[in-house]
């Protein structure tokens, strides 16, 4: 029987890739010029119906083009915002359909990247999308094979994406812990491998924290403050004071919920908050961010800061685009401090994985990093604190998931 044609998709909260196999080795395709990975990022013109990803979306945000810039679409994965309508470039489209214009995107430039149509997919997908609800997570599965069928695949099956990048690890025999820390999940699986280089997967496990909670963190403890965050409002019936609402400053930190902020009732409340501010000049700055829809631009500082402090760059967070000059120091202790929460999750997550596998960390030989965020020297130390006796390999720590989806994809639909 003939294996219908798929496509290896590594749909990420941060980027994403596309492969397939080539003389059993992964072939990711270019989905930009020159660029095997891609922003999982689009972006609606304000006026027209062009609707840019990857690369293209992010440039389109950053010169300021009149539209909707949207990022960390996974994580609306499994919730009621999946299924909202909204109205944009004069339609009413929910998540399923944004997500399905850019998977079907990613299909079109696969196809003709390869030569080849492919009509059923292989995806990876978190252990669990959502950390402690099993209806949500389910939720979240069919969300995503509602997406992938409507951009244009007649089926779709999934992979866990650590189990996916076992089939890329280099083999060693011994046994070994994956940890994918992706944009955001964090995954883990334990696996024997012998001598001729099989594995047996023991246990997987995963937990709802990533890079874009990391950034989130840093911006709720570093820059929400200079818009106001911790700072009191006076009661206009009276003298008394209360801090400004915590809610408004956590969503416009979290990549997600960012587009939802630029609304007439929540631009009303800022202007109230400033009126009423001890100090105005902070609520100020919250006022211009959401009435110049500069939300995004914070989020890409922070990160920018993150990655410059990981890198041992003296690091500061600049927010020049709401005041001239205006920056916030980031080091590498007041980033391991907002971090350490995260980390406590992640090294239990992935002890916990070792209990499932019936492991004690003294028999684990190596850790296997894969996603992005693996690299951010917080994640080697807490997992290194897990297995202080396990050896740490980053090798494949970009393209892990992407080149094992590749591989699989040939017999991902075999009988």
């Amino acid at each position: 029987m003939t294996e219908p044609a798929t496509l290896g998709i590594d749909f990420g909260t941060s980027n994403s890739a596309a492969g397939i196999a080539r003389d059993g080795r992964p072939h990711l395709v270019e989905l930009e010029p020159g660029e095997q990975t891609l922003p999982t990022a689009v972006f609606f013109e304000e006026d027209g119906r062009q609707m840019e990803i990857g690369r293209k979306a992010t440039r389109a945000l950053i010169d300021g083009d009149e539209g909707r810039f949207m990022r960390a679409l996974k994580s609306v994965l499994g919730t009621s915002l999946m299924h909202e309508e909204r109205r944009i470039q004069g339609k009413r489209l929910t998540f399923v359909d944004i997500i399905a214009r850019f998977l079907a995107e990613v299909k079109t430039r696969a196809e003709a990247a390869t030569g080849q149509d492919y009509t059923h997919a292989l995806s990876g997908r978190p252990v669990r999308f959502h950390s402690a609800d099993d209806d949500r997570n389910a939720r979240a599965e069919e969300d995503l094979r509602a997406c992938y069928l409507a951009a244009g695949f007649q089926d779709v099956r999934f992979m866990y994406e650590p189990e996916a990048a076992l089939r890329a690890t280099p083999p060693a025999p011994g046994y070994g812990l994956i940890v994918d820390i992706g944009g955001g999940t964090s995954d883990f699986t334990a696996f024997e491998q012998g001598a001729g280089g099989d594995a047996i997967i023991l246990a997987s496990h995963g937990v709802r924290i990533g890079g874009t909670d990391f950034d989130r963190r840093l911006s709720i403890d570093h820059v929400m403050p200079e818009l106001g965050r911790g700072s009191q409002i006076r009661n206009t019936m009276g003298q008394d004071t209360l801090p400004a609402p915590a809610r408004l400053f956590n969503d416009l930190a979290t990549w997600a919920m960012i587009p939802f902020l630029y609304t007439p009732d929540t631009r009303r409340m800022a202007r109230d908050l400033a009126r009423q501010a001890v100090e105005p000049a902070r609520l100020a700055r919250l006022e211009k961010v959401l009435e110049e829809e500069l939300g995004h631009d914070l989020a890409f500082a922070v990160e920018a800061g993150k990655i410059a402090v990981n890198a041992g760059e003296t690091g500061r967070i600049g927010l020049g685009m709401i005041e001239r000059g205006l920056s916030v120091p980031l080091s590498e202790a007041g980033l391991v401090g907002s971090l350490a929460e995260s980390m406590t999750g992640i090294a239990g997550a992935a002890a916990e994985t070792l209990a499932l596998a019936g492991l004690g960390a003294d028999r684990i030989d190596r850790i296997v990093l894969v996603g992005g965020s693996s690299l951010m020297h917080s994640v080697q130390a807490a997992v290194q604190d897990v297995c202080p006796q396990a050896r740490v390999e980053s090798g494949k720590a970009l393209t892990g998931v992407a080149d094992g989806l590749a591989l699989a994809a040939d017999s991902a639909f075999a009988v």
